[in-house]
């Protein structure tokens, strides 16, 4: 299914937040679901007020605005819903959460390594996985 100019926007916002590519974001496979979850927990206006903002969001944004920023934020690092207690979306969205892809490894209990993976250094893929002095 294409995406939506909605998701569009959400997606190029998503970015801006996160730090990261729209195209990492899409290859999540999460545009979408997350678009949707933020709409359906920030409400209509709120959702409208952040992804239709003129400016880019920053440490000037309001109290309300910010805190919409921050739970957006919140969605695409750990695949949950901030609260008291979180609301994860999916395993899924746990694996692809962007914290994992920022420290370079993988979530763990998410993909199968085999008996004896853990007495080895974990296969690490993205910026730091090059390490000083291990000859890779």
């Amino acid at each position: 299914m294409p995406p939506t100019d909605e998701t569009r926007r959400f997606t190029a916002l998503s970015a801006v937040l996160t730090g990261f590519d729209p195209a990492t974001l899409e290859a999540t496979g999460l545009t979408e679901v997350y678009r949707a979850v933020a709409a359906e927990r920030l409400g209509a206006d709120r959702y409208a007020r952040l992804v239709h903002e003129p400016r880019q969001p920053d440490d000037t944004m309001g109290g309300e605005l910010r805190e919409t920023a921050r739970a957006v934020t919140y969605l695409w690092y750990t695949g949950s819903w901030p609260g008291t207690p979180p609301v994860t979306v999916s395993p899924h969205a746990y694996a692809e959460g962007l914290v994992w892809k920022a420290a370079g490894l993988r979530a763990p209990a998410t993909s199968p390594q085999g008996y004896g993976s853990w007495a080895g250094a974990p296969a690490r893929s993205g910026p730091g996985d090059q390490v000083e002095g291990s000859g890779r």
